[in-house]
């Protein structure tokens, strides 16, 4: 609660905030690791503003799952909840919607090889009627949350510079891992034709490596696992040689962003999402979590398996200039936001 506060206050998304109270607002994927901190931020402004966000819908797969993350709220006027399943074609679309956060979707490395047909229909197929249905009831925008993996593998000459919203580079169509990437990249150009054609108001967001104690105990990205582990009080074991440079952003920082763009973003544009005080290689990643959880890190070759879900990219740097020129500020660099997830991950499952 108080690093939602401490968002709330620092990161520059109080105009926004006020600029959304009155309006409603759905959320796809909203018990995931972003859309579930972006709710946390609607639900502390409403509990503390006179005019609330009006009906907040979270949109998710299981209703047992957004209770218990959401229980509390279930009876407040301002929130209803929504069945929303990407992998479904057509839903029930509340006509009352004022702006969607659009999130659902595989994004486990696991879930995305052990379901590469049902990653890249939900990424594309159920987006077509949801494009559709804010069409038709008059939705005044509608943001996606993208990926920094539509930008490929870059050649070696430009090394370890970070990409802009414009650079992309090479995807081998013919490697299963890859179907997230294409995925991603086919449902921002669909967007992109929802506004030429039919003057739909959307905006995209690519975020780069989010962590966070909002992530699910079956996240097995490596933030999340690692993190987990820690706040067990269990060893951390790598995988790699840990010297991939990524850039990463804390789960509350990450929905304040999306909620920056959501209002101040340019119509038909992508605006990445990373925190410039968090861009650190995964070895240092793995150290930072050890220290918060006092535990060691430990270091194993991968088995083929586990290799097929990595991250095709060596590099995941991300420029961040044109986020920060609407006014964004960061408010946790990658040791006080990892210290933090450790920490709330511990009290929360009563592990301290």
């Amino acid at each position: 609660m108080e690093d939602i506060d401490q968002v709330m206050n620092e990161s520059g998304i109080l105009p926004e905030l006020n600029a959304l109270a009155g309006h409603s607002v759905l959320i796809t994927g909203a018990t995931g690791l972003i859309g579930s901190s972006i709710a946390d931020i609607l639900f502390r402004y409403n509990e503390t503003h006179a005019l609330p966000i009006k009906v907040f819908i979270g949109g998710g797969r299981s209703q047992e799952r957004a209770m218990q993350r959401f229980g509390k709220y279930y009876k407040k006027e301002y929130f209803q909840f929504l069945f929303y399943n990407a992998l479904n074609a057509k839903h029930d679309f509340p006509a009352a919607v004022d702006f969607v956060l659009h999130g659902a979707g595989n994004a486990f490395p696991k879930m995305i090889v052990k379901e590469p047909v049902e990653t890249m229909v939900s990424n594309f197929s159920s987006l077509y009627h949801l494009l559709n249905d804010a069409r038709t009831y008059g939705v005044k925008r509608v943001l996606y949350l993208s990926s920094s993996e539509v930008y490929g593998i870059r050649s070696e000459r430009i090394g370890n510079e970070p990409y802009c919203e414009s650079e992309y580079g090479y995807i081998d169509l013919l490697q299963p891992r890859n179907l997230y990437s294409v995925g991603k990249r086919a449902a921002e150009t669909l967007y992109i034709s929802f506004g030429d054609e039919y003057g739909v108001d959307s905006v995209i967001v690519r975020p780069g490596h989010i962590y966070g104690p909002t992530a699910s105990l079956q996240d097995n990205r490596v933030a999340s696992a690692f993190a987990y582990a820690a706040a067990r009080g269990e060893d951390i074991v790598m995988k790699s040689d840990g010297f991939q440079k990524r850039s990463y952003c804390y789960c509350l920082d990450c929905a304040s962003a999306v909620i920056k763009v959501l209002l101040r973003g340019e119509n038909g544009q992508a605006y990445n999402i990373a925190n410039p005080d968090s861009v650190i290689c995964i070895g240092d990643l793995a150290k930072l979590i050890a220290n918060a959880g006092g535990v060691k890190l430990l270091v194993q070759e991968a088995e083929e398996e586990e290799k097929k879900g990595f991250n095709p990219m060596d590099n995941s740097l991300l420029d961040s200039e044109k986020l920060l020129h609407l006014g964004w500020k960061g408010c946790f660099n990658a040791e006080t936001g990892i210290s933090h997830m450790v920490s709330i991950l511990k009290k929360m499952n009563g592990w301290d």
